[in-house]
């Protein structure tokens, strides 16, 4: 090495990306899309994997319930993990184990071998998701460029569920419903190779001790609180397992807390989530993430149920509102959030997703899509992209390099639980009105019809409710200021 070249080296383990930052962005949006694509893609392939491996209709719901278990359970553990061995290893791991249980999914000739291949995918996305958000954390430091590289990463986020409806429509109407988890293998084995050429594996110096107890408390206790909301529809919220699960739950995830204040290496450390403006975004991130799922998952039967829409018409339905997520994802975070903060943005978010919940509401049996649905679509695309990308941003925003993982592990959790909640709170309060709307009134097809879309509403007004309640929350707990102050804020306050 010459003495031209000395000068330059001290930098490069800060940041061994650098050169190469966009082409990762590439790579871990690639990542992330998967992950988020897997939370619905199967949705729209269930009937034909039912009808093919001939399972109950009580036994389909695990189809979608382990994948979420072991996703939400697992993420704050496995975040640790990349902080601990570095975030290039466990990410190829993750992709790597991601390919294999999907195609052994895919392959899948019983009921239990499609269920287990849909638990080791969670857990293979709970070491993927963290990886690829905090190698984007630490790859782009640059304010102008960390919110142009927030902005793509946050659309990922906001519409890859909306894009995971389309593709399970198209691979289930013109392939098969196996295709919708071999399509993953596709998706991560260039990712893989992508991951060996352009990442660098960095690994702390002095490696801290696992936090084992708060590790068995966070895990087992966020797994209590998926599972037990998953139980809330085919169970009732009053089921001894439901509660039960809840409480337990609760109780564990509050032990966690106290022992996370006392652990010498703690696997999420106090400092990490005590700042308001990280909490906040924490929290807007879940709380969105709640009330996301009223599009989702009623607005997906209103249009197949009541509309009589196919599983590829469904999803190209939904591509308005992707789009206006990654025009309002990439145009708040690169433009917005480094002159303003998050304050503004994603309290006005959260409102607009709630109009786009009223406009929804509306609806009725014989609503058009032009008249009625895309205007809402439009609105709450505008406002997911608002929350989302400034979310994600601001909660990995100061954080020292150490914790970068378990940073990001904490948006997802707060994703997975928040989407939890969502679906098993807004499925039973619509299960409960269309039962409510039946009492005395003849079972003829047009009061049936009529029954489910006032079940599709009454959830739209409580989805509603939770953008609104978000709105509060969200306001209350960010601070004011543009990104570049609260960052310099927030490195002080880890420093210290």
């Amino acid at each position: 090495m010459t003495a031209t070249e000395s000068p330059p080296a001290p930098a490069a383990p800060a940041n061994p990306h650098h050169d190469q930052r966009w082409l990762i962005l590439a790579l871990l949006g690639t990542a992330q899309l998967m992950v988020v694509l897997d939370a619905t893609v199967v949705n729209i392939a269930l009937p034909s994997a039912q009808k093919a491996l001939n399972f109950s209709d009580s036994n389909r719901q695990w189809i979608v319930t382990a994948y979420s278990l072991t996703f939400g359970s697992l993420l704050l553990l496995f975040g640790r993990f990349g902080d601990l061995f570095g975030r290039k290893r466990t990410l190829m791991i993750g992709l790597a184990a991601f390919g294999i249980v999907s195609a052994i999914g895919g392959a899948a000739q019983s009921f239990g071998m499609l269920v287990t291949a849909r638990a080791f995918q969670g857990a293979a996305g709970a070491l993927l998701a963290p990886s690829a958000l905090g190698l984007l954390t630490t790859t782009f430091t640059e304010p102008r460029e960390r919110g142009i590289a927030f902005g793509v990463y946050g659309a990922t986020a906001g519409a890859g569920g909306a894009v995971g409806l389309l593709l399970g429509g198209v691979l289930t109407e013109y392939l098969s419903w196996r295709w919708c988890l071999y399509v993953n293998v596709i998706i991560a084995v260039p990712a893989l190779l992508a991951a060996m050429v352009l990442l660098t594996n960095h690994v702390p110096a002095e490696r801290p001790r696992l936090d084992v107890p708060g590790a068995v408390a966070v895990s087992l206790g966020l797994f209590l609180i998926v599972y037990g909301f998953s139980q809330a529809e085919p169970r009732g919220w009053t089921d001894w397992e439901t509660l039960g699960s809840l409480i337990v739950g609760v109780i564990l995830l509050i032990a966690f807390a106290v022992i996370e204040r006392r652990a010498a290496h703690p696997l999420l450390p106090p400092r990490v989530v005590l700042d308001r403006n990280r909490g906040g975004s924490y929290l807007s991130v879940l709380i969105s993430g709640a009330g996301l799922f009223g599009v989702f998952l009623f607005l997906t039967y209103y249009l197949q149920k009541t509309l009589l829409y196919s599983p590829v018409t469904t999803g190209l339905a939904f591509l308005p509102m992707v789009a206006m997520i990654i025009v309002s994802s990439t145009t708040s975070n690169a433009v917005l959030l480094p002159r303003f903060g998050p304050k503004p943005l994603v309290p006005t978010g959260m409102l607009l997703a709630a109009l786009g919940m009223v406009i929804l509401a509306q609806l009725g049996v014989h609503s058009t899509y032009a008249g009625h649905i895309l205007p809402a679509l439009l609105v709450t695309g505008l406002g997911l992209g608002l929350i989302f990308a400034p979310s994600i941003n601001t909660a990995t925003l100061g954080v020292s390099q150490q914790d970068a993982g378990v940073a990001s592990a904490t948006v997802n959790s707060c994703q997975q639980v928040g989407g939890s909640i969502g679906t098993a709170f807004l499925n039973t309060i619509a299960t409960t009105a269309v039962t409510s709307y039946l009492v005395g009134r003849a079972h003829t097809p047009l009061v049936a019809a009529q029954a489910a879309v006032h079940g599709y509403t009454v959830a739209f007004w409580w989805a509603a409710g939770i953008f609104l309640f978000g709105a509060v929350v969200s306001g209350t707990l960010l601070r004011p200021g543009a990104a570049a102050a609260l960052a310099e804020g927030d490195a002080v306050a880890v420093a210290v």
